[in-house]
């Protein structure tokens, strides 16, 4: 049985706030998980803080309003993005490959939700969006 949008919108809205609010509210808790001295490298907390944010809108985003085609559809360009950055962070040894793996697998997961999500209502009729 296929997944459905509803329980993929709901998935991903879960990760979002969780992944969000652990940014936001504990960044040194999520740069050690990362691999980061959150000591030593003080300045990431800003940006993983401003990720949180923006995380967070994303999950609740999905919760509250009313699905549209072209915020589902920025949905699978924001989680790919997220893992091509995680996949290139890793192949330049900017992240060790432990967590490389393990940031790109939740971004991949997350594009996949993303993806269950735009995919149109319509789409065992053989109708494709335009």
């Amino acid at each position: 049985m296929p997944l459905s949008r509803d329980h993929a919108r709901l998935a991903l809205a879960t990760i979002r706030l969780v992944n969000g609010t652990l940014a936001l509210l504990a960044p040194n808790t999520l740069l050690r998980r990362l691999g980061a001295d959150p000591d030593v490298s003080k300045v990431a907390i800003y940006p993983t803080r401003m990720f949180g944010v923006r995380t967070i809108v994303l999950g609740v985003q999905l919760l509250i309003d009313a699905p549209s085609p072209e915020a589902d559809r920025f949905g699978v360009v924001i989680h790919a993005t997220d893992a091509a950055t995680a996949i290139a962070a890793g192949v330049r040894r900017q992240l060790p490959v432990r967590v490389a793996v393990m940031t790109a697998g939740i971004s991949l997961t997350n594009t996949a939700l993303a993806l269950v999500i735009a995919w149109p209502e319509n789409r065992d009729s053989g109708e494709y969006p335009n």
